[in-house]
């Protein structure tokens, strides 16, 4: 039983430390030509470090397109997912270059 304890403390301390370390999932939907909801251009915000993760729900083909303090582009498809940790704080505007007004935009806190 005494060999146990240190064990058990380790284990313990281990998963304490591990904890912050697992970063949060913030989804986002994309319906046939739209972010998130059909009308106007929302605005999601996250904590610097997040994964946002684009699902695609249409049957339209889509693409994801960043630009702000940091660049990104998924394929163009119409099913799946796309996911990118926002390590960077500020502003990103997102749109799918295949649909002009399909736009949101993502407030990266520190």
């Amino acid at each position: 039983m005494m060999r146990l304890l240190p064990i058990a403390l380790v284990l313990s301390l281990a998963l304490a430390v591990a904890a912050p370390a697992v970063a949060k999932t913030r989804g986002v939907k994309i319906g046939d030509n739209y972010f998130v909801r059909a009308s106007g251009v929302p605005v999601v915000t996250v904590k610097k470090g997040t994964t946002v993760r684009w699902n695609w729900t249409g049957k339209h083909f889509h693409n994801v397109v960043g630009s702000g303090p940091a660049s990104f582009q998924s394929s163009v498809k119409k099913s799946g997912h796309y996911a990118k940790k926002l390590t960077k704080a500020g502003t990103y505007t997102v749109f799918c270059s295949i649909h002009a007004g399909m736009k949101m935009k993502i407030k990266v806190k520190k």
